[in-house]
């Protein structure tokens, strides 16, 4: 594995085994990643990412998009998180090797014409405006707007130097 990507708190934990840096995708919501990336950060992301060597054999990566939850609490994939990650896994393909999975989330990434308008009408910005935040999808859709790297250091974020 050098870079792969997979779905929510389990595979998190089951690709952490082997990764030397776990990125937690949560475009719509806060995140307790090691490394927090959105759609807001995904190009200070990967190029931090880049700078520090992970996604190599000697350092792999493991992205993961949060996801959601249906009522019985169970995993429900959500887009936002699947078009974030894919942004950053697309900014690390050209360099390094991705799973098929990875890959998978990169190319749906690449060929999302609109991905603010995708933010705009996906299951859980729809449920934002419903419940009164249409400025919080409006802030999640300012793509590639913030050069700040979240950091998980002894259970608070900082930014990455």
């Amino acid at each position: 594995m050098t870079v792969s990507f997979g779905w929510g708190p389990v595979e998190a934990r089951i690709l952490a085994e082997a990764a030397a840096c776990v990125v937690v995708v949560d475009v719509l919501s806060f995140t307790t990643a090691v490394v927090a990336a959105s759609l807001r950060n995904h190009g200070a992301v990967a190029r931090w990412l880049l700078d520090r060597g992970h996604g190599t054999a000697e350092r792999p990566l493991a992205v993961i998009a949060s996801g959601e939850r249906w009522p019985d609490g169970s995993l429900r994939p959500a887009l936002e998180d699947l078009l974030g990650a894919g942004a950053v896994l697309s900014a690390l393909r050209g360099t390094h090797p991705l799973t098929p999975e990875a890959t998978a989330a990169a190319t749906l990434w690449d060929a999302t014409e609109d991905p603010v308008a995708a933010l705009h009408g996906c299951d859980s910005g729809r449920e934002l405006y419903e419940y009164g935040y249409p400025q919080d999808v409006a802030v999640a859709a300012e793509t590639d707007s913030s050069t700040t790297v979240p950091v998980l250091v002894d259970g608070a974020f900082q930014e990455a130097p």
